[in-house]
């Protein structure tokens, strides 16, 4: 028996990321990971910087980075809002290890709490970039 099936699309302000239906998807929230499947809940959340999951209609999984954002599930159509989302092969690996480098240099001298959180969030960015990055990786050596 097929696996029920659901509507998802990821916008960004830049561009439509995704749209398709799809099995499941496995994203960060403030308080934890979460399945969204066929039949979930209604419900509206903040999502968090994460590597996104997604399982395709035909059941494959893909990895894909997304930034915060709201995620909105209602019927059978499930809706994220990001500020950015990116495939693995978008995703320049030495140029997040840079932007990793200069977040924590940023964090290890003296500043204010909006520099301080500014700073953590490209921390944040630049380590789940790299994590896909090493996830790929490792996919490819098998």
């Amino acid at each position: 028996m097929p696996a029920a099936l659901f509507n998802l699309e990821i916008h960004t302000p830049y561009r439509l990321f995704f749209m398709d239906k799809v099995e499941a998807v496995v994203l960060t929230l403030e308080d934890g990971e979460a399945g969204i499947y066929a039949n979930h809940s209604f419900m509206i959340a903040p999502v968090k910087t994460c590597v996104l999951r997604i399982k395709d209609k035909d059941g494959l999984w893909k990895n894909a980075f997304t930034t915060d954002g709201i995620l909105e599930v209602s019927g059978h159509r499930t809706v994220l809002l990001v500020d950015a989302a990116e495939w693995p092969g978008e995703i320049d690996c030495n140029r997040a290890l840079d932007a990793k480098r200069r977040a924590e240099e940023e964090l290890s001298g003296g500043m204010m709490r909006f520099e301080t959180d500014n700073a953590n969030a490209n921390l944040k960015r630049a380590e789940t970039r790299l994590k896909l990055c090493e996830m790929e990786e490792k996919a490819r050596q098998g």
